[in-house]
């Protein structure tokens, strides 16, 4: 499941505070708060089509991630949209395309933590790629890595930081296992999410997906559980032990990267009925992909005709 380098990503122009960089050329000063301490929050956006989906639930998390985090300085959704559109447009990207939306609380005068040493700031970066959905449709295998997500007492999760160091080490996990992903608990044994991805369990047609006590409030997860909403099928939000996961029906993970993704493995357990014919089980999965995408599809702001 590694991801392959798109030789048309080779030539992009990379925006930073405004400025369209060559990729070879672009980069940051070593004074910079993301280089200092991973001082920064950040989103992914996709594009399809010429929209941008769910583009006011991600800047809204961003700009709520930065007022937690104190920045003095915060651009408007406008200015975002604005620096959006303008690295889409320069490298003519109207489809298939994944965004790295950065923002830092800025460059510091000398080395050190201390947020008084930002003088100047904020930085924002726009890093659009050409870039399909990560995950394989044939399914994923994940194990459980020995990280623990934070609880809010020690680091609120709903704060979008750059600060990956827990996803990294459970990463790191995932790969000498041979797995795709990693699971993390949360401090109480129940599960979080993935390193990458929020997790959902399908029992007796029941959809039922972690808190976010110990995960991010995710976009894709708001937008599954919007769609069993509106379409009548049952679901909940609450505690998932690993044993309920290992027994369930159907697993799925989503998120802006690789949308929706079956899994048919889990610590050496077969979820459902396994890989069957190259394609991950689950009817329900399948149903949910299916109006996923008709809602990417139908909705989202609008960059490109």
């Amino acid at each position: 499941m590694l991801q392959q380098l798109d030789k048309r990503n080779l030539k992009i122009l990379i925006n930073i505070n405004g400025e369209l960089i060559p990729r070879d050329e672009a980069g940051v000063s070593p004074f910079d708060s993301l280089v200092q301490g991973g001082d920064g929050v950040w989103e992914g956006l996709r594009v399809y089509e010429g929209k941008i989906f769910k583009l006011d639930e991600h800047l809204n998390r961003l700009i709520s991630s930065a007022k937690a985090l104190a920045f003095s300085e915060i651009p408007t959704k406008e200015e975002l949209i604005q620096e959006i559109t303008h690295t889409l447009e320069a490298n003519e990207m109207t489809d298939g395309v994944h965004i790295r939306l950065t923002l830092s609380r800025g460059v510091k005068t000398t080395s050190g933590m201390d947020p008084r040493l930002n003088k100047s700031g904020p930085t924002l970066i726009v890093l659009a790629e050409w870039k399909p959905p990560v995950y394989s449709k044939s399914g994923l295998r994940l194990v459980t890595s020995s990280v623990r997500r934070f609880p809010p007492d020690c680091l609120d999760p709903n704060i979008h930081h750059n600060n990956l160091v827990q996803s990294i080490l459970a990463k790191i996990e995932a790969n000498v296992a041979g797995a795709d992903d990693a699971i993390l608990l949360d401090k109480h044994g129940f599960v979080a999410e993935t390193n990458a991805t929020h997790l959902f369990a399908v029992q007796n047609g029941v959809v039922r997906t972690p808190t976010t006590r110990a995960c991010p409030e995710g976009v894709t997860r708001a937008t599954i559980l919007d769609i069993c909403q509106d379409n009548s099928i049952p679901h909940e939000v609450c505690d998932l032990s690993l044993t309920q996961i290992y027994r369930a029906d159907e697993v799925f993970t989503t998120g802006t990267m690789g949308e929706l993704a079956g899994v048919v493995e889990i610590d050496g357990r077969t979820i459902g009925s396994g890989a069957t014919k190259g394609k991950a089980p689950g009817q329900m999965t399948e149903r949910l992909s299916k109006l996923f995408c008709k809602l990417t599809a139908e909705s989202g702001y609008i960059v490109s005709k």
